[in-house]
């Protein structure tokens, strides 16, 4: 039997947070992908607040999951009102789940404030909740909702609240830091207290992250004697979110050695699943799984994770499903450039003048405001043009673009005229597009499509544009970054000029050069 287990509020506590949103589908498939992680718990929504999480809960039944159990969250019973007859209970049967989760009130302040009841009634409520939830044949999870709060404000009345859950028949107690106020040493020691108040009985930890503590203080609360933790994948949530479950559960058990999930290495692709069914970006810098959680760009660095990787790792990368990445800067040193071109399947000795003369061409060219990080194929070709063996498969000559606005309502035309030069021989295409690099795109394709036909399957990814020293306002130098795609491989290319046009055309043309290079 697992010593903690993992209970996951994406679909309804997640939801919460600004930007997150999901459709009846979206929950089912996350769901689906939950269970196949290995999670125990998945809080669905709340039955009844929204046809939404009708639907979901009436398709849920057919999900058919393998692991997981499926939860259903509401309310206690309202004051002064007999269980049985409270629709919003009854609605929680209704959904047939396995588990109910219900929350209830910690904190005197908002029994006597919000519901303005008496502590008595409070605690009626509760108990009657847990109690006729339980007979009905459902594992009922209590939520003590502004527990931390309630405890530091009056301890009796808050664990007399999570007596009457356990007295009700609660499997589990969740003390919730509702307001993400609470320090991690606080979490630890108010556990431990429940602990040895109510011993019979598990408690569960549900923190917010108004602190930057969400997962600090889900550790804390472990230590304390929690053993289950509640969360949302990616950290969304209300206000700054909830306890971030791609951050604990590595935690957990790659830290703590504490088994939480069968494989971890799913990790990674878990979280960004969550993140593109939600259409949120994913976060570069996100601690295990983040693109960057990995990076290495000081040559000091990449010199010692090149002999030995956990020097400057501290974990396996592939254990969560991620990988290291070499960046290459105007920080960089030769171990950078090797692994770079190893990496690329470029030829590089240690030592070599060609190595001297790539990072020498590097630091020049980042000192004019090129990032060669995020622009791996022009690093590429910069190497290959650096090397020797590069053969250019085309001359771009000349470009000309224009815009017209009429006056007369008919529609604005974006126009690109590209003049180049193939085997001596010259091409001179014109083109119209919904903007000047979308012409410029079009126009370039065109010319070079009789002589290679090959890159009428490349399609662009990607269009991103930095401002460089905005002191300068409109005459700023301007880095265009634009990514290719083809047969699911994709690269970068960026070019910088103080004219954005100049710069895009620059990405362009390194774009179709390097898928023409690495054709040959």
């Amino acid at each position: 039997m697992k010593s903690v287990t993992i209970y996951d509020t994406t679909l309804r506590d997640g939801t919460q947070g600004e930007g997150f949103q999901l459709s009846g589908l979206d929950k089912l498939r996350i769901a689906k992908r939950l269970d196949a992680f290995g999670v125990d718990y998945i809080e669905g929504g709340w039955p009844g607040s929204n046809p939404k999480d009708v639907e979901f809960f009436r398709e849920a039944k057919s999900l058919g999951l393998k692991h997981a159990k499926l939860a259903a969250f509401g309310s206690t019973r309202r004051a002064n009102t007999a269980v049985e007859d409270d629709p919003q209970v009854k609605l929680l049967l209704e959904a047939e789940t396995p588990v109910v989760t219900i929350f209830g009130k910690s904190w005197e302040l908002q029994v006597t404030q919000i519901l303005r009841t008496t502590v008595e009634e409070n605690q009626a409520m509760i108990r009657d909740t847990v109690a006729f939830l339980a007979k009905h044949g459902r594992e009922v999870i209590y939520d003590a909702e502004h527990f931390f709060d309630g405890y530091k404000d009056g301890a009796e009345h808050a664990l007399a609240t999570l007596k009457a859950a356990a007295d009700g028949g609660a499997a589990c107690l969740v003390l919730c830091d509702t307001n993400g106020g609470t320090l991690p040493h606080e979490i630890e020691e108010i556990c431990k207290a429940v602990r040895e108040h109510i011993p019979g009985t598990a408690i569960g930890i549900h923190t917010h992250n108004d602190c930057e503590l969400g997962v600090a203080n889900a550790v804390a609360a472990v230590r304390g004697g929690a053993s289950q933790i509640q969360g949302t994948i990616n950290g969304y949530g209300e206000r700054t979110g909830n306890c971030n479950l791609t951050s604990v559960m590595p935690i957990l058990q790659l830290k703590m050695g504490i088994e939480v999930v069968p494989n971890m290495a799913e990790l990674r692709s878990l979280s960004y699943f969550v993140d593109d069914v939600s259409n949120n970006p994913n976060f570069a810098r996100a601690p295990f799984i983040g693109r960057t959680a990995f990076a290495h760009k000081g040559g000091m660095h990449v010199n010692a994770v090149q002999k030995l990787a956990r020097s400057y790792e501290h974990i396996p990368p592939a254990s969560v499903g991620n990988e290291q990445a070499i960046l290459v800067s105007e920080l960089s040193g030769q171990s950078n450039i090797l692994l770079k071109a190893e990496q690329m399947g470029i030829p590089l000795e240690k030592g070599s003048p060609e190595v001297a003369a790539i990072l020498g061409k590097i630091k020049s060219l980042e000192n004019e405001g090129y990032s060669f990080e995020a622009a791996g194929g022009s690093l590429e070709l910069l190497m290959l043009r650096e090397l020797g063996n590069y053969k250019r498969p085309f001359e771009a000559n000349e470009y000309h673009t224009s815009f017209r606005q009429y006056r007369d309502g008919h529609p604005p035309v974006c126009e690109a005229t590209v003049k180049v030069t193939v085997n001596d021989e010259k091409e001179l295409t014109v083109a119209e597009g919904n903007g000047v690099v979308n012409a410029l795109d079009i126009a370039l394709r065109k010319a070079v499509l009789p002589f290679y036909p090959e890159i009428a399957e490349v399609s662009l990814v990607d269009y991103k544009v930095r401002i460089l020293d905005g002191h300068d306002a409109t005459a700023a130098k301007t880095r265009v970054l634009i990514s290719s795609g083809h047969a699911g491989d994709t690269w970068s290319t960026v070019g910088v000029s103080e004219n954005i046009i100049e710069a895009s055309w620059i990405a362009l043309v390194d774009g179709i050069d390097l898928f023409l290079q690495r054709r040959k």
